[in-house]
């Protein structure tokens, strides 16, 4: 049990047996007090609207029940204000317990809370970056990355076994064209040094001369039809793109510290998706237009028609088609306990549809989950703009490494590139997960990169002097510790907010949001 659970638990004891309602229920309402720096506090508080009710002589009940409320040997002083409860746990207590609680968990303290207990500890799959192969690189997928890498390792660390997805684009109309103009404008050699700048060159020349030559878009669509056919060649050449184009995304994933359990894309779930037509018709879900398209009917409880097009006039499938096809592919293959879905907010409506057409097939579509999250707005390099994911990661160290020559505080390092590296990558992250995920914002490098306040350098900053703090305690042995060396006000702020530590994992699980974690930490430094 997580310390904060020991004193919870006493608190509640005390509680139940004064209101005659059962402490498990009231636990639940107990919480950790923001610590402050300025002024000393209580450590816990309970609201007891939400167990009293509103009925009559409100205040005249908490009144007597804080009246009644006696100091044991866990609790010494009590508070109240506006109908809330507040908590003084006993000062030696309160540093014994915690101290030995996070040397006795380490890297686990706040995972083994009992608060926890309400998520179910399952197979967690998690799908996210999802590049389209030949297209830019939008930061907008920089942001899935980062979001679905968070909640990834957010899931791993509360004890799900979880499944990593990089779901890519590559398939459909791109690569007809890609397909058709690698011949007049492509070049082996320079696709070996670097794919995606190479298809990415390509597809803008190969576009531009399809907009003027109508016989450039009959290439695209036959190639296209020659890939959906499986013709060989086409299959090799699709084939060598792809592997290629993977190669190169593992390099960028692997400075920001990402990675796949499976590469996998609409591709793979081309022939599928003709099944899930036949499934659709079988159900008697798929309805044909005048115009030929394969539509699904998604209103509900007499509404209005709704309609998801699930098929073109000419029977290829969609996207929507392709995902209907993978959600219960995965479903089938891993029967996960939950699938998460991480993309810009402007697909809203595409999951919605997706999740419609899995209920109607009598699907667990409650299993699925959209994280979405809002757009970025002024991230520029000094070349202009964003292409490829890369071009943002070299801003960011190049940016840090001058940074770093100009400050003289900075401490020389074995490796100063590398350093600059991983602190500007730190300072991208804490600054995209500082606000609400749905919301747009801003980016500027300089607010980005800055060394004081809520800033991703700040945090590596701050590791980085509690690593070398425990470098140099480590030879002491735990028989030197004592506990009244820990009671001025400043060490007491500390403990008190490591005592929300439970509460914040609890917030970002239920949420899926990192801004909870990331302000607890700027909190903590």
């Amino acid at each position: 049990m997580v310390m904060a659970c020991f004193f919870r638990r006493a608190i509640a004891e005390q509680v139940s047996r004064l209101v005659d309602v059962p402490s498990e229920k009231i636990l639940h309402h107990i919480h950790a007090i923001p610590a402050s720096r300025k002024r000393s506090s209580n450590d816990f508080q309970l609201h007891l609207r939400s167990l009293l009710g509103d009925a009559g002589n409100y205040e005249e009940k908490v009144q007597n029940l804080a009246h009644k409320l006696v100091s044991d040997s866990v609790v010494n002083e009590f508070g109240l204000s506006r109908g809330v409860l507040t908590f003084k746990v006993h000062r030696p207590l309160l540093v014994e317990k915690v101290v030995a609680k996070i040397r006795q968990d380490g890297a686990r303290y706040g995972f083994n809370s009992a608060l926890l207990s309400d998520f179910t500890k399952g197979l967690a799959l998690v799908e996210y970056s999802s590049p389209n192969i030949a297209k830019k690189f939008h930061v907008g997928h920089l942001r899935s990355t980062i979001i679905g890498n968070f909640i990834a390792n957010l899931k791993a660390a509360a004890g799900n076994e979880v499944i990593r997805v990089n779901y890519l684009g590559d398939w459909g109309l791109q690569f007809g064209l890609l397909g058709a103009g690698f011949s007049r404008f492509g070049c082996e050699e320079k696709l070996q040094s670097n794919a995606l700048q190479h298809l990415f060159e390509v597809y803008v020349k190969v576009n531009e001369a399809a907009e003027k030559d109508e016989e450039m878009k009959r290439s695209a669509r036959e190639f296209m039809r020659e890939l959906e056919s499986g013709n060989p060649q086409a299959i090799s050449l699709w084939t060598h793109f792809r592997g290629l184009s993977i190669e190169e995304y593992a390099k960028v994933y692997k400075r920001l510290g990402v990675q796949f359990d499976e590469y996998s894309g609409e591709s793979f779930y081309r022939e599928k998706s003709q099944d899930i037509l036949n499934l659709l018709r079988s159900e008697n879900i798929l309805q044909i237009t005048k115009d030929g398209k394969g539509v699904v009917d998604l209103k509900e409880n007499g509404d209005m028609p709704v309609y998801a097009t699930v098929m073109r006039s000419d029977g290829t499938t969609l996207y929507l088609t392709r995902d209907i096809a993978a959600a219960i592919d995965r479903m089938e293959k891993y029967n996960f306990d939950k699938m998460v879905y991480v993309t810009d907010k402007s697909q809203e409506a595409h999951f919605q549809n997706l999740f419609k057409i899995l209920k109607k097939l009598g699907k667990d579509a409650n299993r699925c989950h959209h994280v979405m999250f809002g757009r970025v707005k002024g991230m520029q390099t000094r070349k202009g703009e964003v292409v490829f994911l890369e071009d943002v990661l070299d801003e960011a160290r190049a940016r840090m490494l001058h940074n770093m020559a100009k400050a003289g505080t900075s401490k020389a390092t074995e490796d100063p590139v590398d350093t600059a590296e991983k602190i500007g990558i730190a300072a991208l992250i804490i600054q995209d997960f500082k606000g609400p995920l749905q919301a747009d914002y801003r980016f500027n490098w300089d607010e980005a990169l800055q060394s004081v306040g809520d800033t991703g350098v700040f945090l590596q900053y701050t590791h980085a002097r509690l690593q070398s703090l425990l470098t140099m305690w480590s030879t002491r042995g735990e028989e030197d510790f004592n506990v009244s060396c820990l009671q001025e006000p400043s060490a007491i702020a500390t403990l008190q907010h490591l005592l929300r530590y439970d509460e914040v994992i609890y917030k970002s699980l239920k949420e899926l949001q990192p801004k909870y974690l990331v302000a607890y930490l700027m909190g903590l430094g």
